[in-house]
């Protein structure tokens, strides 16, 4: 890993504080809601809670909602393949996150103004059989030339195995649970 200072994200689909409370707070937040649609009012109560938790928070795939609810950034999954999202009047600290697989999603995520880029899966996971692994992972995020997030099965067995890549940080999910 860089010396630089770690950024850690995890992912979460629904507010829950208790969960929230447990994560130490420098570990940024991604709301993403795969099977319903993101309630306004739900996502405006986490917002006012991150912000007094001096949280960051990030909505999933809604680059609209996420500028208008004037959240601190959106991620955008590798299978959003939209490039319109210049046409927004974003602040200069709003962050563009996203996910890539391989050389050319990488591409789309630059073309889409991602800073930081996660690469994924390091490691095998449930949905994901198929792991970049250490090498590979190393190879794709030197041709990024971007901030790459370390994504993709990483628990309490494998998390040294972070000292090995070429990483700014990494996101996790059964790891903060």
């Amino acid at each position: 890993m860089h010396n630089k200072k770690l950024n850690i994200f995890t992912f979460i689909s629904e507010f829950k504080k208790e969960k929230i409370l447990k994560l130490n707070k420098n570990i940024g937040i991604i709301f993403r809601n795969h099977n319903r649609s993101v309630e306004k009012e739900k996502l405006l109560d986490l917002k006012n809670f991150c912000k007094t938790q001096g949280r960051k928070l990030f909505l999933a795939n809604n680059f609209r909602l996420a500028v208008n609810l004037d959240l601190d950034g959106v991620y955008l999954s590798s299978y959003n393949k939209e490039l319109g999202y210049k046409k927004y009047n974003i602040k200069k600290k709003f962050l563009i996150l996203g996910s890539a697989h391989n050389f050319k999603e990488i591409n789309l995520k630059k073309k889409q103004g991602v800073k930081l880029i996660f690469l994924s899966p390091l490691f095998k996971t449930k949905d994901y059989k198929k792991r970049l692994g250490i090498t590979k992972f190393n190879i794709l995020s030197r041709y990024a030339k971007n901030e790459i997030i370390a994504l993709g099965g990483i628990n309490e067995k494998n998390i040294k195995k972070l000292k090995m890549i070429k990483a700014y940080g990494f996101s996790a999910i059964s790891y903060f649970n």
